[in-house]
Formats: C-alpha cells, sequence, structure tokens
C-alpha cells in the first residue's frame, strides 16, 4: 500500500484500509506491507497526499486480520532508533501472533528528513547505521541482552521482553538492489530481499547476489527473491497475469510484490489477482 488518497478524506482510511486488509486476506495475499515514509513520495503524488506511520499501520492491520503477514517495504534506517526499532517490529509480532517482518533498507527521501527535523546523513554512512541496525535486531532477538558497541550506536542493554513470537525471530528483508553493498548485506544477514526491473535486470542482480553469497559460503536458496510485479495492462487476461508471473519465476523470483492501485484497490486485486491465484500458487521459482 503506497496511497491511501483513495478512500476520499482521513476518517474514511481506518474503514478503507481494513477492508483491503480483509479482502486482500481472504484472496490468498500472503503479505500486506505499508511504505515508510512520512511524507508522500514526491515523484508519485504530491507530498501532501495522505501517508500513514508504518508501524501504527500495521498494528491495525494485525487486528483485522489472522493470517496476513505484516512489514514495511522497506523501514528506513534512519527514521528510528534500531533498538526502538527492535521493540516496535517485536511488540507487532507479539499481538499479531507471529506475524511480523522486518524489511530495511538505507533511506533515501531527503525532503521528509529535513522536513520533520530527521537526521540524513551521506549514503556511506546510512550504509553503516543499517549494517549495525540489523545487528542490533538480531542481538536483541537472541538471549545476549549484553552491550552493543558500534561505530555509530552504542547500547548498554540490549533487552527485548517479551521475546519475539516468530521462531527464531522475524524474517529480515533488505531492500533496493544496490550490487556492491545492498546485495552483500542480502546475502550476509537477510531471509529475503526485494529487487526493482524487469526480468533481464532482476536475473543480473540475482546473478550478483549468487556471488556475494558464494564468496560467503551462504546457500542463495535459502533466500527469498521478491520483486515487484505492477506493470500489468489495464483489463490483462489471466492468461497475460500468469505469463508475467512466469517470467519473473523464471529468473529465480520466488514472491510477488503488487500495488494495490486505482480508487478501488481492493476490487482491482480481486480482478486482476483472483482469477489468476490458483495458477500463480503452482508456478516453481528457479533455483539459484
Amino acid at each position: 500500500m503506497s496511497r491511501f488518497d483513495w478512500a476520499g478524506s482521513p476518517v474514511a482510511i481506518g474503514p478503507g484500509v481494513s477492508s483491503l486488509a480483509t479482502r486482500a486476506e481472504a484472496l490468498g495475499v500472503r503479505t500486506m506491507s505499508f511504505m515508510d515514509h512520512f511524507f508522500q513520495m514526491d515523484w508519485m503524488a504530491p507530498a501532501e497526499h495522505p501517508m500513514l506511520e508504518g508501524y501504527t499501520a500495521l498494528g491495525f492491520v494485525a487486528g483485522c486480520t489472522d493470517r496476513l503477514r505484516l512489514r514495511l517495504l522497506v523501514t528506513g534506517v534512519t527514521y528510528r532508533h534500531p533498538g526502538l526499532l527492535t521493540k516496535a517490529v517485536t511488540t507487532l509480532d507479539v499481538v499479531s501472533g507471529g506475524r511480523a517482518e522486518l524489511g530495511i533498507g538505507a533511506a533515501w527521501y531527503e525532503r521528509e528528513h529535513r522536513g520533520l527535523g530527521v537526521p540524513f546523513p551521506p549514503v556511506a554512512e546510512r550504509f553503516e547505521r543499517l549494517e549495525e541496525a540489523i545487528q542490533i535486531c538480531l542481538q536483541m532477538w537472541s538471549d545476549d541482552n549484553g552491550a552493543y558497541v558500534g561505530k555509530h550506536y552504542r547500547l548498554e542493554e540490549t533487552l527485548c521482553s517479551p521475546p519475539p513470537v516468530s521462531r527464531p525471530r522475524p524474517r529480515i528483508l533488505i531492500g533496493g538492489s544496490g550490487e556492491r553493498k545492498t546485495l552483500r548485506l542480502v546475502a550476509q544477514y537477510a531471509d529475503a530481499c526485494n529487487i526493482f526491473g524487469g526480468p533481464a535486470e532482476i536475473a543480473h542482480k540475482v546473478e550478483v547476489l549468487r556471488r556475494h553469497c558464494d564468496a560467503l559460503g551462504r546457500d542463495p536458496n535459502e533466500i527469498e527473491v521478491t520483486a515487484m510485479y505492477r506493470d500489468i495492462p489495464a483489463g490483462a487476461s489471466v492468461d497475460e497475469v500468469v505469463r508475467g508471473a512466469e517470467a519473473l519465476a523464471d529468473v529465480g523470483v520466488s514472491t510477488l510484490v503488487t500495488g494495490a492501485i486505482g480508487d478501488d484497490p481492493a476490487g482491482w486485486l480481486e480482478s486482476t489477482f483472483g482469477p489468476a491465484m490458483d495458477r500463480i500458487a503452482q508456478i516453481e521459482p528457479a533455483r539459484l
């Protein structure tokens, strides 16, 4: 979910999100994601358009649903201190019965940082902070309650009680396709990645990820490759929707991420994907 202007007014956003979540769950959608932004992205729509705080919104969806997994796609590492971020994701995991995931990335939208007074360090520092934040999350989700001392963060106690319900911990998805830093972090720490682009570009990124995994001695097939699947023509047939999914699966994509779009996003999901869901579920992604 990246837009909320379709709801029409602030009072309609809550009921609209609830309806979309329950209808998506009934359709067989596995995960609901929100963006982690405070202003609408100004390349998509005016920054003044409505945008929800992500973890508050996910907590609301947790109470409306029974099976949907819940994550931000993706948390900007600069927006929350890692200890507080871990606590937020853990709380979501506990109250949802183990349905939370941590989606995280290096952040990029300078306007909202400046607008709300959030520090926006240079990109190299943001990646350093990203790695430290992941390390802090992993430590807080372990039996080690001791100190964490990094270049950018110092925690005297990494206590996290109650612990997550998910076992062994909430899954970690790292968003982005940067070949030198982001995909290396995916290979080292993540359970999943999120890659943009068409099949040819994704195939290249998957090959880069495979090389990082080889260097670290990790099986790349342990990593769930998710990719955006939004370029679907209006009125596309079931066969067309399935062929697009197959093209992504052929290059190693195991999970499709689509946007709920238009003035009736739940209706769009139902009409576009409903008739194709059974066939999509049977597609086998290529092994990495």
